[in-house]
C-alpha cells in the first residue's frame, strides 16, 4: 500500500520526513492519528527496523487502533513488533523487565487510586491523625502531583518550601504519610500508576547501562497529545530521545486541559528550545465540523495569548449556527434541552448516539438525566462507575493479584475472609502490627507466624494456614498456565463464584452475571492477545493499565452520550450540547484567579466546541440552585467572545404553562444579553384553538402528528391498549409528555 494514499499535501510534508526532532501541530479534527500512523508505516517502508521505533500514546484504545492501521499497510508481522502503547503501559513493561534494579518483584501490583487511598486511609488511622482534616483524596493527590514532579517522600520532608505550605493548609504531616505509603508499597511489591513515571525515571538517571539500552532501542519516537505529558513523562522521553533525537512529537496547544493532573503546556510550547533544529508541521484542515463551527471556535481561541498560532479551517459545509439557549433555572435546563434533543431527533430522523451532553462538572448531570428520564430518551453516563471497580470484580481481581504477588497487603486484606473463613479482623490488626514492626509484609507474617512471634490459637491458626496454603497453589500455576483456566480454578477453588451464585436477589444475579463477564473477558484475552501474553499475570497487567475510555464498555449504542468535557476528548458527535454556560461554572470559579488558569478553562470549551461535527448548541440558566438556596447567574464570557456571526440567540418563553424555545437570528452586537424587544404574541393556555375535529381513530399510529385543544401540535411516541380504549403516549414540545385516551382526547391528524 502506498503510505502516502488519502494524504492531503501537509498530511505528506509531515509523513515523509524520516530522521531529526519535528512536532506536528494537529488542529481539531485534522487527521492526526492518520498521520501518526503513516508516519510510522513510512519509517518502515524506509528500512526503519519496527523493533526501534516507540510510540506513546494516552489510551490503549487509539495504541490499538494505531497498530491496526499500520500492520494494513506493512502487514501484521512487521506492525506488531512496534512498542505502541500509553506511557504506563510501555514503561511498566521496561519495569517488568528491569525490575532487579529497583528491588520489585517482576509480577509487581498496579494499585489503582481506590487501592492507593485505601493504603493511605490505613496509615491516618495508625498514625492516630483527624480523618477529616487528612482525608485520603487530599493526600493522594497531594502525594500524586509531588511524583509527576519527581519529588521523592525524603526529597518532600526536606523540602522547606514544600513542609510551609502544607503546615498553612493545617497538614504538616502529609510528608511522613507520603514516606509510610512508599514503604508499605515497596513490602507489598506495589506501585500505583504515578510510581511507573516516578520508578522509570529512577531506572534511566541511576542506571546509565538501561539508558543506554533502550536508547539505543527506541531509535525513533513518536508522542502522541504532546500537550498533555507531565514533567515527569517529559523527562522520560527526553532522556530516550538523548541519543538520536529521532523524536516526532504530535499535539495541539490549544486542547492542553489536563493541568490538574500534571500535565504541562510548556513541553510543547518549550520543544524548539529542546531541539533548535527542529521541523514544524501544522495540520489545520478540520474534516470533522461545518465551517460554522470552525469558525466560532478558532473566534473563541484566539483570545488566549499563550499559543502556536494557526488557522484551522474546513472545506465543509457552512452549517447551522450555534444556538445559545437561556433557562431561568438548572431545572429548567434540563427539560429544554431534553425537549430538543427529542425533537431534533425526529427532525432529523436520527438516532440518540448522535447526540452527546457535555458538562463541566458531574454534579450538573441530575436535571438532564430526569429530564431524559421524563421523555424515555435513552442516555448513558460515562466516567460512572467502571465494571474493574464493582465490589464483586475487585474481589475475584484481588484473588488474582495476591496468587501472582504474595506480597500485596491490600488484596490480602479484602479477601483473607471473603468469603467468609473465620479469620476476624483483630486477628488481622494483630498481624499487621506484627509486619510493620518487623518491617515485612503482612503475608510473611500470616505465612510464617512463628518467625515473626505473631502467636496463634490452634483454631485460627488452622484457618490461615489453609488459606495462605491455597493462594501458594494458585502462585505456582499463575504466571505459567493458561489465563482462563487458573482464573476459573481461583474463582471456583476460592468458593467466590459459589457464594454469589446462592444470592438469588436481583443484585445478586447481576453480580454473579458480571464474574461471568469477568471470566470471559478472560477467555477472549487468551485467544486474542499474542502468543506470549496468556498467563494470567499478563491479564493482570493489561486490566491495571486500562484508562477510563479503555474502561467504557459497549453496551446499548443507541443512548444520548452525558459526560465532562474532559472525558469527551479525543471524541466526535453529530450534535453537542455544552451546558452550564455561566460564570463561576465555566469558566470555574476557582479557574479566575490568573491568566494561565483561565486560559486554560477557554481550552477547555475549545475542546467541547470542536467535538460538534454538524450543530452545537450552548445553554446557561439565570438562577441555579446551590446549597440550599437559589443564586443568580450571569452568562459566561465564553459566549460573548464568540463571533456573533455563528451563533443565533434563543430564549425560553412561556407556553401553556411549560417553555417552549423560540429562535431568531442574532443580530451582530457587542453584547448578546442585552434584552431583545419581541413582538411575540402569548398565546392565552385558556383559549382553544379553533378547526380541531376528532380524527378516525384508526388513523392514528406511532409517528403520526397531531393536534390537541389545549396542548397543540404534538407526536404520538407509544399506543397501548385495544381498540376503543387506546391509550396514547404523546410528546407535546409546548408542554412535554401526555397519557391520553384516543376516544375522549379529540386529537386531529396533521
Amino acid at each position: 500500500m502506498d503510505v502516502f494514499e488519502g494524504l492531503n499535501s501537509a498530511q505528506v510534508d509531515a509523513v515523509k520526513v524520516i530522521d531529526g526532532p519535528m512536532m506536528i501541530i494537529a488542529g481539531a479534527g485534522s487527521g492526526k492519528t492518520k498521520v501518526l500512523t503513516h508516519r510510522t508505516a513510512n519509517l518502515i517502508s524506509n528500512g526503519v527496523d519496527p523493533f526501534n521505533i516507540l510510540a506513546l500514546t494516552f489510551t490503549n484504545k487509539a495504541a490499538k487502533e494505531m497498530k491496526h492501521r499500520i500492520s494494513s499497510m506493512v502487514g501484521e508481522s512487521e506492525g506488531r513488533n512496534i512498542w505502541m502503547g500509553t506511557f504506563h503501559s510501555i514503561f511498566a513493561r521496561i519495569i517488568r523487565t528491569e525490575h532487579q534494579k529497583i528491588g520489585y518483584p517482576s509480577n509487581f501490583t498496579i494499585y489503582d487510586t481506590q487501592d492507593s487511598k485505601s493504603v493511605i486511609k490505613s496509615i491516618i488511622k495508625e498514625k492516630k491523625l483527624d480523618d477529616k482534616l487528612y482525608k485520603p483524596g487530599i493526600v493522594y493527590n497531594r502525594i500524586s502531583a509531588a511524583k509527576n514532579s519527581l519529588i521523592s517522600a525524603n526529597n518532600y520532608i526536606e523540602n522547606s518550601e514544600i513542609k510551609s505550605a502544607d503546615r498553612s493548609t493545617g497538614r504538616p504531616f502529609i510528608g511522613e504519610i507520603y514516606l509510610s505509603y512508599q514503604n508499605k508499597c515497596f513490602r507489598s511489591g506495589a506501585m500505583d500508576f504515578d510510581d511507573l513515571l516516578f520508578k522509570t525515571n529512577v531506572l534511566l538517571q541511576q542506571h546509565p547501562e538501561i539508558l543506554y539500552k533502550y536508547q539505543e532501542k527506541f531509535k525513533y519516537i513518536l508522542v502522541d497529545e504532546y500537550q498533555d505529558t507531565n514533567h515527569a513523562q517529559y523527562l522520560i522521553v527526553k532522556s530516550l530521545a538523548a541519543r538520536y533525537e529521532n523524536i516526532c512529537v504530535v499535539g495541539d496547544d490549544a486542547q492542553s486541559i489536563y493541568s490538574f493532573r500534571g500535565a504541562n503546556i510548556q513541553n510543547i510550547l518549550n520543544f524548539r528550545k529542546d531541539y533548535p533544529d527542529y521541523q514544524l508541521f501544522k495540520l489545520e484542515q478540520n474534516y470533522r465540523s461545518t465551517k460554522t463551527i470552525v469558525n466560532a471556535a478558532n473566534s473563541i481561541i484566539k483570545v488566549n495569548k499563550e499559543q502556536i498560532k494557526k488557522k484551522v479551517w474546513t472545506s465543509n459545509i457552512d452549517g447551522d449556527k450555534i444556538k445559545v439557549l437561556k433557562a431561568y433555572s438548572d431545572n429548567e435546563e434540563g427539560k429544554i434541552i431534553a425537549n430538543d434533543i427529542f425533537e431534533e431527533s425526529n427532525n432529523q430522523n436520527s438516532s440518540f448516539y448522535n447526540f452527546a451532553i457535555l458538562y463541566r462538572t458531574n454534579a450538573q448531570s441530575r436535571s438532564f438525566e430526569e429530564s431524559m428520564r421524563k421523555l424515555n430518551i435513552p442516555y448513558k453516563i460515562y466516567g460512572g462507575l467502571s465494571f474493574y471497580q464493582r465490589k464483586e470484580i475487585k474481589d475475584l481481581l484481588a484473588y488474582f493479584r495476591l496468587s501472582a504477588n504474595l506480597k500485596d497487603e491490600e488484596s490480602l486484606k479484602r479477601i483473607i475472609n471473603y468469603p467468609k473463613r473465620g479469620i476476624g479482623l483483630t486477628t488481622i490488626n494483630k498481624a499487621s502490627i506484627c509486619a510493620n514492626n518487623s518491617n515485612v509484609s503482612l503475608w510473611d507474617v500470616l505465612n510464617s507466624p512463628e518467625q515473626f512471634g505473631f502467636v496463634l490459637n490452634e483454631g485460627a491458626r488452622a484457618k490461615i494456614e489453609s488459606f495462605t496454603m491455597m493462594i501458594k497453589s494458585f502462585n505456582t500455576k499463575i504466571d505459567k498456565d493458561d489465563a482462563y483456566a487458573v482464573a476459573l480454578e481461583i474463582a471456583k477453588q476460592s468458593e467466590l463464584i459459589k457464594n454469589l451464585s446462592s444470592d438469588k436477589t436481583p443484585e445478586g444475579i447481576v453480580r454473579f452475571e458480571n464474574i461471568q463477564e469477568l471470566l470471559n473477558g478472560i477467555q477472549e484475552f487468551t485467544k486474542t492477545e499474542e502468543e506470549e501474553k496468556t498467563t494470567l499475570a499478563d491479564f493482570m497487567l493489561d486490566v491495571a493499565l486500562l484508562t477510563d475510555v479503555d474502561n467504557e464498555k459497549e453496551e446499548d449504542h443507541n443512548r444520548v452520550s452525558m459526560m465532562t468535557i474532559h472525558a469527551s476528548k479525543g471524541l466526535e458527535f453529530q450534535n453537542v450540547y455544552i451546558v452550564g454556560l455561566e460564570e463561576n461554572l465555566f469558566p470555574s470559579q476557582l479557574s479566575l484567579n490568573s491568566r494561565n488558569d483561565l486560559e486554560e478553562e477557554r481550552r477547555l470549551f475549545y475542546v467541547a466546541l470542536t467535538r460538534a461535527k454538524n450543530k452545537a448548541t450552548l445553554s446557561y440558566a439565570a438562577s441555579r440552585f446551590k446549597w440550599g438556596n437559589f443564586i443568580n447567574c450571569e452568562p459566561s464570557r465564553f459566549i460573548e467572545e464568540i463571533d456573533p456571526n455563528y451563533i443565533i440567540e434563543s430564549q425560553t418563553k412561556k407556553y401553556f404553562g411549560a417553555k417552549k424555545t423560540i429562535s431568531k437570528p442574532s443580530i451582530p452586537s457587542k453584547n448578546i444579553f442585552t434584552k431583545p424587544q419581541r413582538n411575540l404574541k402569548r398565546v392565552d393556555k385558556n383559549t382553544s384553538i379553533s378547526n380541531i375535529n376528532p380524527s378516525d381513530l384508526t388513523k392514528i399510529t406511532i409517528g403520526s402528528e397531531v393536534k390537541h385543544e389545549r396542548f397543540g401540535k404534538g407526536k404520538i411516541i407509544e399506543l397501548q391498549g385495544d381498540f376503543p380504549n387506546t391509550k396514547a403516549t404523546v410528546f407535546f414540545p409546548s408542554s412535554g409528555q401526555k397519557q391520553l385516551l384516543l376516544k375522549f382526547a379529540k386529537l386531529q391528524l396533521i
